[in-house]
């Protein structure tokens, strides 16, 4: 089955007055890249994330972006006033003239005078938490999906061309060594005493080195197992890399032996269906 490694998907959730959305998207990659923009509330969380996102995900260059909105009046601030009378007797033991006001502008400044509320998230939370992101990727599995088969339709449509064209390579080939054929013996006529044994037995080497049958079956092979590997294989991209550079081999063998011009038509438009082959396989997961 064919995957698209770019992708992009979406989910929202609310928990206690908070929207919480998540975004992903993906480009091409060898490898799993990672960038994760997290709010500092969830930061705790992010091996958890980066988790289960990497467990799904499998490759590509992927971005993921979490964002939360108070979508209700929150005090997270804390004045610690038992705290500031403290300081503020303090400061009136050391300095007794000054007034009252000067000596609460210290005070506040005080470690601890003013907090922030704690971000540690409960285990509701969290739950909610996750929920969005396995959403967001079942959002973003599901382009990856709609994008494959696409994919494997154009992938599909170019292997049939290449094999095509490799079909209509056979009616030239008889064609093509009769034609070497003639010109070599009309070459020998034009000369005298010409030891004619080692002139046959030469021409034998050169008409053996233009032969393409194993090139052909070979090449039919790796069209045939590059389709089963699309089919039935899950994650394939880099084996269809492998399988596209072999498939390049035998065409450029066969386009150097092809000594005919109508092969080498054809030769140049099965390397263009390769070229298109190994551009797409690039975006296969």
């Amino acid at each position: 089955m064919i995957l698209s490694m770019t992708g992009f998907g979406r989910a929202e959730g609310l928990f206690e007055g908070k929207k919480i959305t998540i975004d992903i998207k993906s480009l091409n990659s060898k490898s799993f890249d990672l960038n994760i923009k997290i709010p500092l509330r969830y930061k705790e969380k992010e091996f958890e994330i980066r988790k289960i996102l990497n467990d799904r995900l499998i490759r590509g260059k992927v971005d993921c972006y979490i964002n939360i909105e108070n979508l209700e009046e929150t005090n997270d601030v804390k004045i610690n006033k038992a705290l500031i009378d403290s300081y503020m007797n303090q400061l009136r033991e050391v300095a007794a003239d000054g007034p009252d006001f000067e000596y609460l502008k210290m005070a506040v400044r005080l470690p601890d005078a003013i907090t922030s509320r704690p971000d540690e998230i409960g285990e509701g939370e969290w739950e909610m938490l996750a929920s969005i992101v396995q959403n967001a990727v079942d959002r973003f599995m599901e382009f990856r999906t709609t994008e494959g088969k696409i994919l494997h339709e154009e992938l599909e449509r170019n292997i049939q061309n290449i094999d095509k064209n490799l079909s209509e390579v056979i009616p030239y080939e008889e064609e093509r060594i009769t034609s070497v054929k003639e010109r070599y013996q009309k070459t020998l006529k034009e000369f005298e005493n010409v030891d004619e044994t080692r002139f046959y037995q030469e021409m034998a080497y050169f008409t053996e080195k233009l032969d393409i049958s194993e090139e052909k079956v070979r090449l039919t092979q790796h069209l045939k197992y590059y389709k089963e590997v699309m089919d039935n294989e899950d994650f394939n991209g880099k084996k269809l890399g492998f399988i596209s550079q072999e498939i390049g081999r035998e065409i450029n063998t066969l386009g150097s032996k092809a000594n005919h011009a109508e092969i080498q038509k054809l030769v140049v438009m099965m390397k263009d269906d390769l070229e298109k082959i190994k551009e797409q396989t690039l975006n296969v997961l």
